[in-house]
């Protein structure tokens, strides 16, 4: 049976493939164009620079070799290049292999130096555990729908004119990815990786990784389990997880939570338990924008689609079928102290079905009918040629091939095929009993202009309360207010169908907002992938897109 789901699944994605061989490829001047494979070259003067730059990672610094590059034949000169990773370096060099990861800064020496489209970092993975080779290039793709999410790509990698192999390439979050979506990058950044094997310091609680627990007041506390990337926030870090885990109800005022229900609504959905979901607790940054609010941002999907097994609560690695049935109440179910992010933003009754409405809209989008399949086969036939010209890839070239349907070994490490897991993680959504429920139908949206005030409209079949969630400008954290029919009642059984909610203005600012109406069980959006997508006061129907790809 699971092989005639396969062939089905692969006779899907087959008219996709080959369009994508006729294709063919061309280098681009994007570096991140998801449909190039571009080119970089390294060029050390020293002969052991794989010695120096293994002797700066092991010893924990953040040095780099300084050396010449090329982008696509352009020369950049004084560029910085130091290796990263944890697991994908560490174990890469402890099994003999020569193909690790990157950190490459073309302007290290020289601030004026920019790759095309202003950027001045390439953070180049070395594919590790997983041999189909677009876990993380796809995943990106996906999440970049829901939330802001860094683009990805592929790149040919050289030194000293010796080929490397292909490598995928991850913006970072930085200044760039920050001024794209938060229209600034002079707030607090923190990367949320605790260092492993710091033990507890004696006036500090107890605490789970980079999990947002409350471990005290003292800064010292989190500087284990938390890196600040710029600017000075440790009072903000800590008052967010105070408030998270004792004033749930004011956390509205300084976190983005829809977003942060989408990146765990996607965590959920494509089994990406190397995350703040799963056992290390991790992968994922913080952003403290202009307007007050910390803003989640997901990050590291080289093992999403179930390419890492351990939940965070069984202490054994999980099955294929495990994870194929993987609850969506993940810790939310036993009441997991240690994951007051989840445990506590799906204890209130709205967050839980807003919750699960992006669940159904991912699952909807790209797996109901295979479209990530699709897209996987498109993927592999892009970088088939580089792939199997790749002589120091970590897998096979058979294992490539078979690792978007089937189970294949990475090392000694079964990583479940894409499709293998997902086709019956789809199936196992689809027919989860709160995702089965009828949903609210949200049917028109409009604002009203009153001077000082805006009045905004919906018309909800099916929903016992509606909700209007807004903010002035484009950042900051949403307000949220009920909406009531015109005889100031939440009344789904009002005469015209139509409720209302009404706001201030605030000068030189406008409103962005979207609309969440909800029953017993259900909850629906509009727009459907709000917040990411928002309405704009004044312009009606109009959806607008946080969103400015490049």
């Amino acid at each position: 049976m699971q092989r005639f789901i396969l062939f089905i699944l692969a006779t899907l994605a087959a008219p996709a493939l080959l369009m994508a061989q006729s294709k063919g490829v061309a280098k681009t001047e994007d570096i991140f164009d998801i449909n190039a494979v571009n080119e970089v070259r390294l060029f050390f003067k020293e002969a052991n620079w794989d010695q120096i730059l293994d002797s700066l990672k092991q010893r924990g610094y953040d040095q780099r070799l300084v050396g010449d590059a090329t982008y696509n034949g352009k020369r950049y000169e004084g560029v910085g290049v130091r290796y990263k990773g944890n697991s994908s370096y560490f174990s890469v060099r402890k099994d003999g292999y020569t193909k690790l990861p990157f950190n490459i800064d073309f302007n290290h020496t020289d601030k004026s130096l920019k790759l095309p489209g202003g950027y001045d970092k390439m953070k180049l993975s070395n594919v590790f555990r997983d041999p189909s080779f677009i876990r993380e290039v796809l995943s990106y793709e996906i999440a970049r729908r829901y939330m802001p999410a860094p683009r990805a790509n592929f790149i040919k990698l050289y030194v000293n004119d010796t080929y490397l192999g292909l490598y995928n390439n991850t913006e970072s979050v930085e200044d760039d990815f920050l001024e794209r979506y938060y229209h600034d990058d002079s707030g607090i950044l923190f990367k949320c990786d605790p260092i492993w094997g710091e033990e507890t310091l004696p006036n500090c609680k107890e605490g789970e990784k980079s999990s947002l627990q409350f471990l005290g007041k003292d800064s010292a506390c989190y500087m284990s389990k938390y890196e600040i990337k710029s600017g000075h926030g440790w009072k903000e870090l800590i008052e967010l997880a105070y408030v998270l885990n004792y004033q749930t109800q004011k956390l509205d005022s300084i976190f983005n939570i829809d977003q942060a229900l989408w990146m765990l609504a996607f965590n959920s959905v494509l089994v990406n338990l190397d995350s703040y979901t799963g056992r290390f607790c991790h992968n994922y940054y913080l952003y403290r924008d202009q307007g007050g609010a910390f803003q989640p941002i997901i990050w590291d999907l080289n093992l999403s689609f179930g390419g890492f097994r351990y939940d965070g609560i069984s202490g054994s690695p999980l099955t294929n079928q495990e994870m194929q049935e993987l609850s969506p109440f993940q810790h939310y179910k036993q009441k997991n102290e240690k994951r007051p992010l989840i445990t506590n933003l799906l204890g209130n009754g709205l967050y839980r079905k807003m919750y699960l409405a992006h669940i159904r809209t991912i699952v909807n989008d790209y797996f109901v009918d295979s479209t990530y399949l699709r897209r996987g086969a498109e993927l592999q036939a892009l970088i088939d040629k580089y792939v199997k010209e790749d002589n120091n890839k970590l897998y096979t070239y058979e294992a490539f091939k078979k690792n978007l349907y089937e189970t294949t070994k990475a090392d000694k490490v079964s990583i479940v095929g894409i499709a293998e897991l997902m086709g019956p993680r789809t199936q196992y959504l689809s027919s989860h009993p709160l995702l089965t429920k009828e949903v609210p139908l949200i049917t028109a949206v409009e604002s009203l202009d009153f001077g000082d005030i805006v009045a905004i409209q919906a018309k909800p079949e099916g929903a016992e309360m509606a909700w209007l969630f807004y903010r002035y400008g484009a950042v900051g954290a949403f307000y949220k207010v009920e909406m009531f029919d015109d005889s100031g009642h939440n009344d789904a059984m009002a005469q015209d169908g139509i409720w209302g909610a009404t706001i201030d203005k605030m000068e030189g600012k406008e409103i962005e907002y979207y609309v969440v109406a909800e029953n017993q069980y259900s909850a629906a959006l509009y727009p459907e992938r709000a917040s990411f997508e928002f309405l704009t006061a004044g312009e009606g129907e109009k959806t607008a897109k946080k969103e400015n790809e490049k």
